[in-house]
C-alpha cells in the first residue's frame, strides 16, 4: 500500500466518529512497502545523495500516517471498549471493522475495565481468567455474587422506539421493534430507560 493511499484512508478515518472499514492487510502491507524502502536506502551509495533524501522523507512519512492513523483508531476503540463495559449497546457492525489485533486489544480493555470496577466500586475480586473475554462477555462480577444478580435481574419493558441490535450485558443479541414488550437485563434497561428508548412496567419498580 502506498503512501497516497494511506493518507486517503487516515483522512476517512478522522472526518468521522465512526470507525472505517480498512484492508486487513493494511498494516502487514504498509510494513513491506517500508521493508523495500529501507532497502533502497541501505543501497544507495551516498546517504546524502537526493535520492537518499526522499527515501528518507517517504519512510518519515508512511511511518507517520501509520502512526497518526493507529492513535485515531485505538480511540474510538477505547470508547468502544468503554461503551461496552458500561452495559450499553455497542453496533455490531462497528465490532466487524476492527482488525483482529484491533479486537484482542478491545477485549482486554474491557477486561481492565471490568477488574478496576470490581474491586474499586463493587468490592469483588474478579474471577481470575487465562484470557481476556470476547467483546460482549463479563469478566467479573463472579457469577452468583450480589453485583452479578443486580447487573442481570430481569426488567420487563415497552420498547417506545425500534432500536438498532445490540448485545446485552448477558451476552444476548436484542433486536427491539416499537411496541415490544421485552425483558432486559437491569442495566440495560437502566441505559434504555434514560434515553426514553424503553419503559419500565416491572410492577414496584
Amino acid at each position: 500500500m502506498n503512501l497516497d493511499e494511506l493518507r486517503v484512508i487516515l483522512l476517512s478515518e478522522r472526518e468521522t466518529g465512526r470507525l472505517v472499514q480498512i484492508p486487513a492487510d493494511l498494516f502487514s502491507s504498509a510494513k513491506k512497502g517500508l521493508e523495500t524502502l529501507y532497502a533502497e536506502l541501505y543501497a544507495c551509495e551516498d546517504p546524502f545523495s537526493d535520492e537518499a533524501r526522499v527515501l528518507i522523507e517517504k519512510i518519515s512519512a508512511i511511518r507517520e500516517t501509520l502512526l497518526d492513523l493507529f492513535r485515531i483508531r485505538a480511540e474510538k476503540i477505547l470508547s468502544l471498549a468503554r461503551t461496552q463495559e458500561d452495559g450499553q449497546y455497542i453496533d455490531r457492525e462497528e465490532i466487524k471493522k476492527l482488525l483482529p489485533e484491533e479486537k484482542e486489544m478491545c477485549d482486554q480493555i474491557i477486561q481492565a475495565l471490568e477488574q478496576a470496577r470490581c474491586r474499586l466500586v463493587e468490592g469483588i475480586s474478579p474471577r481470575p481468567t487465562a484470557q481476556a473475554p470476547r467483546t460482549g462477555e463479563k469478566a467479573c462480577p463472579p457469577a452468583g455474587t450480589a453485583a452479578s444478580v443486580a447487573t442481570l435481574t430481569p426488567v420487563v419493558t415497552r420498547v417506545l422506539s425500534d432500536v438498532e441490535p445490540f448485545m446485552g450485558v448477558d451476552g444476548r443479541i436484542y433486536d427491539l421493534r416499537r411496541e415490544d414488550i421485552v425483558t432486559l437485563p437491569e442495566r440495560n434497561a437502566e441505559v434504555l430507560c434514560e434515553r426514553n428508548i424503553v419503559l419500565n412496567i416491572n410492577p414496584g419498580k
